[in-house]
């Protein structure tokens, strides 16, 4: 079985399958992803393969920068993606914007 590059939380699965959700954001350690990438997409909890994105942008962006525009991007509010943010990445204040379809 081929390796997923990429994985998302479950919870995440039905809106970007539906095009709803087209970025995420991500540390460092994430960074290294580029516009052209197609890569497979996998379930956090499982690591069952979804789908395939294409990575159509990359930029930075810091907690205090993060807009609308990204919370509209991951299908949620401001508040809620800042949230969810934190939770995820504790003590992080930079992170790396991964904009993506769904191919």
């Amino acid at each position: 079985m081929q390796p997923n590059d990429i994985t998302f939380f479950q919870r995440f699965q039905d809106d970007i399958l539906a095009g709803r959700k087209t970025i995420t954001l991500r540390d460092e350690s994430e960074s290294h992803f580029k516009a052209g990438d197609v890569l497979r997409v996998g379930r956090y909890e499982d690591d069952g393969y979804f789908c395939t994105i294409e990575v159509t942008g990359t930029s930075t962006v810091t907690l205090d920068t993060l807009s609308e525009k990204h919370a509209q991007q991951e299908n949620m509010s401001l508040d809620e993606l800042r949230r969810v943010i934190t939770d995820i990445y504790p003590d992080q204040h930079q992170f790396y914007v991964i904009e993506f379809k769904c191919l």
